[in-house]
């Protein structure tokens, strides 16, 4: 059996799905480690800082006891200075809905890899535009479980995608992670894409 390729500090299914669409054997190419760490914003954090802060802390503490590469990614739904976590409930779920309702957020991703290369970050801003939306649709769309642990209450790739108008700039990045720039840190950690001989 072949040895993994990287780490993925992260229990997301999504951002394994991401990086399984670029190439990789999610089964024997990822070794995946989920890390806790505290998430709570400092005081007076940028947005852009505190998600860049979060993927390199998850990279770090992934990295714990092994050779490997290892990546964190964190994603932040943002309004103004406003950071959007993930909703505490349906009350909270509906309040951030109303705020993204009918007006352009930004959704801000970064990406670390721990590596030979050392600590390599970025991250990704895209704009997103959502329609109205109303109070029956924010119930139904509670009811259906899938805000429950998505960061501003939605998920793109859901069923939200029928309140999402347009996207400018990343779409995976609004997934979870930005596929051309973490191609690009894995290139630069010397992580292929794919095996030579693969299927």
């Amino acid at each position: 059996m072949s040895s993994p390729l990287l780490r993925l500090a992260s229990a997301s299914p999504r951002r394994r799905e991401l990086l399984a669409s670029i190439g990789f054997d999610v089964a024997h190419d990822i070794e995946v480690v989920p890390v806790d760490i505290d998430e709570a914003p400092l005081e007076n954090e940028p947005p852009e800082a505190y998600v860049l802060r979060l993927a390199r802390a998850k990279a770090a503490a992934g990295s714990q006891g092994t050779q490997l590469p290892t990546l964190g990614s964190d994603t932040a739904v943002v309004v103004g200075s406003c950071i959007l976590g993930k909703p505490a409930g349906r009350d909270h779920a509906r309040e951030m809905l109303t705020l993204l309702s009918g007006r352009s957020h930004e959704v801000m991703t970064a990406v670390a890899i721990q590596g030979p290369q050392g600590m390599l970050a970025t991250c990704v801003t895209t704009r997103v535009f959502m329609r109205p939306i109303d109070e029956q649709e924010m119930a139904a769309y509670w009811a259906s479980g899938e805000p429950a642990d998505k960061a501003g209450g939605y998920a793109i790739q859901g069923r939200a995608a029928i309140f999402i108008e347009r996207v400018e700039g990343s779409h995976s990045s609004v997934v979870g992670l930005p596929l051309f720039e973490t191609a690009e840190l894995l290139a630069r950690q010397g992580v292929p894409l794919w095996r030579q001989g693969a299927s």
